[in-house]
C-alpha cells in the first residue's frame, strides 16, 4: 500500500487533523495523532506515538519525545466537555510517557506550563496546574489538580503533590516526597509527608545570588524553622531583613507574599 505524501517534517503515518495549526518547521514522528484544536509553534519537534488533542497550544522550540499524552480531558468527574485549554510555552523538554491534561471549568479553565522547563519521563500534570519557568521535574513526579509551581523549582523523582498545594520559587523536593502543605520559596524538603530540611543554598549560588541575598535566605530559614516562632512572628522577623541585607528586598517580598497567600487550614511544610 502506498501512503499519501505528507508535508515536509510530518511522517506519513502521523494523523494530523487538517484544522490543526502547525508551523511549517514543526516535525511530527510516526503514528502521532494531532487534533483539530491544536496549535504548535516554530521549531517544535514531536516524537512518535504521541497524542495531542483538546484546545492545546504549544510554543516554539519544544522537544516532545515519544508516547506523550497532551491535552486530554481532566480526570475530574465534574468535567462535561467544556472547551478548556492546555498552554505550553517555549523551549521545554518533555520526555517519554508524560500526561498533561487541559483545565477544568471549576477553576482557571487552563493548565499552563511556562518556558525552559525540563520534564522527565512519566510526569503527570493534572488540570488547572500552573508551572513557571526553568523548573526540573524528575521521573514520576505527579501534580494533582490546581497545583501552582514557581520558577526554578526542582522536584525529585516520585514526588507527589496534593491538590491546591503551592510551591514557591527555588524550592526543592527530595526523592519520594509527598507534599500536602505549601512549600515556601527556597525551602528544601523531604519525607512522607514532607518536612523542611534546609534552604536551596547551592541552587541559589549556581543562579548567581550574592552572598548578601543568601545570608538573608539563611535568616528566613532561621525565622521560619529554627527559632520557635509562630508564622505571624516569623513574617515580622522576615520583613525586617532588608535593613541588614539591602540586596534582599525582592526575595523578602516574594517570601512574604507567598506566606500571606497560604491558607491557615493548609499551612506550610514544617
Amino acid at each position: 500500500m502506498t501512503l499519501p505524501a505528507a508535508p515536509a517534517g510530518i511522517h506519513a503515518t502521523a494523523l494530523v487533523d487538517p484544522l490543526a495549526q502547525l508551523d511549517s518547521s514543526v516535525t511530527v514522528g510516526p503514528y502521532t495523532v494531532i487534533g483539530p484544536h491544536v496549535r504548535i509553534g516554530a521549531g517544535t519537534t514531536i516524537g512518535a506515538h504521541c497524542v495531542i488533542e483538546g484546545h492545546t497550544t504549544i510554543g516554539s522550540d519544544n522537544r516532545i519525545f515519544h508516547f506523550n499524552s497532551l491535552g486530554a480531558v481532566p480526570q475530574d468527574k465534574k468535567y462535561a466537555g467544556e472547551p478548556c485549554e492546555l498552554v505550553i510555552g517555549d523551549r521545554n523538554t518533555i520526555r517519554e510517557f508524560c500526561s498533561f491534561n487541559i483545565g477544568s471549568p471549576g477553576d482557571l479553565g487552563v493548565t499552563r506550563l511556562g518556558d525552559d522547563n525540563w520534564i522527565m519521563a512519566y510526569v503527570h500534570v493534572a488540570h488547572d496546574c500552573t508551572v513557571g519557568n526553568q523548573t526540573i521535574f524528575a521521573n514520576n513526579t505527579t501534580l494533582a489538580g490546581h497545583v501552582q509551581v514557581g520558577d526554578w523549582v526542582i522536584l525529585g523523582g516520585f514526588t507527589g503533590v496534593h491538590q491546591f498545594v503551592r510551591l514557591g520559587a527555588h524550592s526543592f523536593t527530595a526523592i519520594s516526597s509527598v507534599l500536602v502543605a505549601d512549600l515556601p520559596p527556597f525551602v528544601m524538603c523531604q519525607g512522607q509527608p514532607a518536612e523542611a530540611r534546609s534552604m536551596n543554598f547551592e541552587g541559589l549560588r549556581r543562579r548567581g545570588f550574592s552572598a548578601d541575598r543568601i545570608s538573608a535566605v539563611k535568616a528566613m530559614h532561621k525565622a521560619l524553622y529554627r527559632d520557635g516562632l509562630t508564622l505571624e512572628q516569623a513574617k515580622v522577623r522576615i520583613g525586617e531583613l532588608t535593613e541588614k541585607h539591602p540586596d534582599s528586598g525582592p526575595d523578602v517580598q516574594m517570601m512574604l507574599s507567598f506566606l500571606e497567600q497560604t491558607s491557615p487550614r493548609r499551612g506550610i511544610v514544617r
